[in-house]
C-alpha cells in the first residue's frame, strides 16, 4: 500500500499508478497547540511504501509519524521515499559548533524504515547517513519530457558538477549539445562572476538545467549573462523546484520562455512526474 505524506499527495497518486499498488487513504490532523497526528489504514502484513517530501520542519515530523502508524497497523516492509529531501544541503559541519543536520535527519528516518529511495540529492553521497539501505533516484532524464521541438539545442548547467544532468537531459530528449556555466570569484572582494561556457549559443535554444532551483538568484543571473549571447529561446528546468521567495519573478524578469519541474515538490511548475523513475526501484 502507498502511503502519502500532506505534501505530496500528487505524486502518491501517480506512483499507485505506475506500479498497481493501492493508494491508502492517510487522514491529517493537528491539535490545538500545533502538535501533529497522522492516521493510516489495517495493513495486515502489507509493504507501506511512504511517499514523503520533507521541505518542511513539520514534513519532517509527519514522515516518522507515518513510518511509525505504518508499523502500528501491521505492515510486514516500509519503504520510505523522500521525493526531496530537506537539509540535505547541509551535509557537513560548514563552522565550528555546527551540526551536520543531513546526518541527524537521515539518522532519525533510518529508526522506522527498511529501506530508504530519495531523488537526486544534492549530493549522492547523503545516502550514506542513513543506517539502512539507501538509493539515490535520478530522475534528471524526466526533464526531456516537456520540451517541445528545439533549434540546435544546447543543454547548460549550473557548474561543471552539475554537468551530469545536462548530460543526461541531453540524452533524454535525443541530441543537442552540452555546456556548463563558468563561475569565477575574485577572493578579495568576494564577488562572482558568471560566464556561459565556451559553445556559441547565438539563434539556438537553449535549456538551462539544475537540480533544484531554491531562491533563484544565482539562475536568473545566469539567464542574464546567457541573453547577452543572443540564444534563439531558454527554457529552464529542474529536479526540485522549491522557489522559494520571489523566485518565479527573478526568472521571469531575467527572459525564461518556460519553466518546469518535477512533482518532488508539488508546484504550479510541476510538469513532469518522477513515478516512473521511482516505480522501477521499488
Amino acid at each position: 500500500m502507498i502511503l502519502s505524506g500532506s505534501d505530496s499527495q500528487a505524486l502518491a497518486a501517480e506512483l499507485a499508478a505506475e506500479t498497481g499498488e493501492r493508494l491508502g487513504g492517510v487522514d491529517y490532523d493537528c491539535f490545538p497547540d500545533g502538535e501533529l497526528l497522522v492516521r493510516v489504514p489495517e495493513l495486515d502484513g502489507e509493504r507501506a511504501v511512504i511517499v514523503a517530501t520533507t521541505a518542511t520542519s513539520d514534513a519532517h515530523i509527519e514522515l516518522l509519524q507515518l513510518q511509525d502508524a505504518a508499523r502500528e497497523a501491521g505492515a510486514g516492509e516500509i519503504i520510505t521515499v523522500i521525493p526531496y529531501m530537506g537539509y540535505a544541503r547541509q551535509d557537513a559541519a560548514f563552522k565550528d559548533g555546527h551540526p551536520v543536520s543531513a546526518r541527524a535527519v537521515a539518522k532519525a528516518v533510518s529508526t522506522g524504515t527498511d529501506k530508504v529511495l530519495t531523488v537526486n540529492p544534492h549530493e549522492p553521497a547523503i545516502t550514506d547517513f542513513f543506517d539502512v539501505p539507501a538509493e539515490a533516484v535520478d530522475a534528471a532524464p524526466r526533464l526531456a519530457e516537456p520540451l517541445p521541438a528545439l533549434t540546435d539545442p544546447v543543454f547548460l548547467a549550473p557548474d561543471e558538477g552539475a554537468i551530469g544532468i545536462a548530460d543526461a537531459v541531453r540524452d533524454a530528449y535525443g541530441g543537442g549539445e552540452t555546456d556548463h556555466f563558468v563561475k569565477e570569484r575574485d577572493y578579495d572582494t568576494g564577488e562572482v562572476t558568471i560566464e556561459p561556457g565556451r559553445t556559441d549559443v547565438s539563434g539556438r535554444d537553449v535549456v538551462v538545467v539544475d537540480d533544484i532551483i531554491a531562491t533563484g538568484s544565482t539562475m536568473s543571473e545566469s539567464i542574464s549573462v546567457l541573453s547577452e549571447s543572443d540564444p534563439a529561446r531558454v527554457f529552464v528546468g529542474c529536479v526540485h523546484p522549491l522557489l522559494a521567495a520571489n523566485a518565479r519573478t527573478k526568472l521571469a524578469r531575467a527572459g525564461v520562455e518556460s519553466l518546469y519541474g518535477t512533482d518532488t515538490l508539488e508546484r504550479s511548475v510541476s510538469d513532469v512526474t518522477v513515478a516512473p523513475a521511482l516505480a522501477a526501484r521499488l
